[in-house]
């Protein structure tokens, strides 16, 4: 038995029982608290209220400038909330854990969740239209409904959401608590590296905080249809490989296949050895296919009769060719 770390990356010899989150009580209270904080920040925000204030305090205060020297690295750190790589990142994470347990899950609700974020954070973006700190045309403004589409954050939604996926999947309890501790990390990161960087107002991160949350915390309800959509996808898979089960693995001549009355009959003819016509026919360096031809057509449109071995001896008594008439000469 091994007992190395190499040892948890084999494959399972057969899927796992994982526990299925459910709706419980505690998590709908949570998706009840949040979807009142989601609702309170876009009030707030709409009535030019005092976070209005506070996002053009802190726009106007330019954590930028005021640190330059980490600029450089947050660059790079709020790649973690862009869609594309760390959709890739957790996707092949995801991959190896669909494959060693057997199971489609972890990759259909990487999906299930991307969907949500895509249409439920973009909707609310193009809808409410609100334009960034580095584009604000009046001081003290909403900057609402007017054709932008940072509001929520996207940035801060997808880290949420992407990084939360994995302690939402995660199987044992320690691994859960684990894995949700670095994915707010991750997520709170991320939200305060884009009013670092000017990109987003404080009222956009709190939002995409809100709207990432929501998203983890209604997945039990997809569970349904992502089990669903794994037993079609299995039972697709069983049928494939019972219909190549069935088809016959008969090599094929590259001619094609011969009828079976055919390949008997040339059987036959085999045995009976070369025929009458075969042996007159001469076989020349350039014709030799085309006599061969000839000879199995020949064989073909014969009647059947008994192989030459079975016919009667041809006696002295008797030719089987008829007599020629000889010629008269005088004398």
């Amino acid at each position: 038995m091994r007992t190395d770390i190499f040892a948890r990356l084999d494959r399972e010899p057969e899927p796992p029982k994982i526990e299925i989150p459910r709706m419980s009580r505690t998590r709908l209270a949570l998706f009840g608290g949040t979807s009142a904080f989601y609702l309170a920040i876009v009030v707030a925000v709409l009535a030019s209220s005092w976070l209005v204030i506070i996002d053009w305090k802190v726009m106007l205060f330019r954590p930028y400038q005021q640190w330059p020297e980490v600029h450089a690295t947050l660059d790079y750190f709020v790649v973690l909330g862009q869609r594309g790589p760390t959709a890739v990142m957790v996707a092949a994470w995801l991959g190896w854990r669909s494959w060693r347990q057997h199971t489609l899950r972890p990759l259909l609700v990487l999906g299930a969740a991307l969907l949500l974020l895509n249409v439920t954070v973009g909707a609310v973006k193009l809808g409410l239209g609100r334009l960034g700190p580095h584009y604000a045309t009046q001081i003290g403004s909403t900057e609402m409904f007017a054709g932008g589409d940072i509001f929520p954050s996207g940035h801060t939604a997808n880290a949420v959401v992407t990084w939360g996926i994995l302690a939402y999947l995660a199987t044992t309890p320690r691994a859960r608590r684990v894995l949700s501790a670095l994915s707010a990390v991750v997520a709170l990161g991320v939200g305060l590296t884009t009013v670092y960087l000017g990109t987003h107002w404080l009222s956009d991160v709190l939002l995409g905080w809100a709207a990432g949350l929501l998203i983890l915390l209604s997945l039990p309800w997809c569970e349904p249809l992502i089990a669903r959509a794994e037993a079609v996808v299995f039972a697709a898979r069983e049928k494939l490989r019972a219909r190549r089960r069935r088809a016959p693995s008969v090599p094929v001549a590259a001619g094609g296949a011969w009828p079976a009355a055919h390949r008997q009959r040339l059987g036959d003819l085999a045995a009976e050895g070369p025929g009458e016509d075969a042996a007159r026919e001469p076989v020349g360096a350039s014709g030799g296919a085309l006599t061969a031809t000839r000879t199995t057509l020949a064989h073909h449109s014969r009647p059947h009769g008994p192989p030459r071995s079975e016919r009667s001896p041809v006696t002295p008594a008797g030719s089987r060719r008829p007599p020629r008439s000889r010629p008269v000469t005088g004398g």
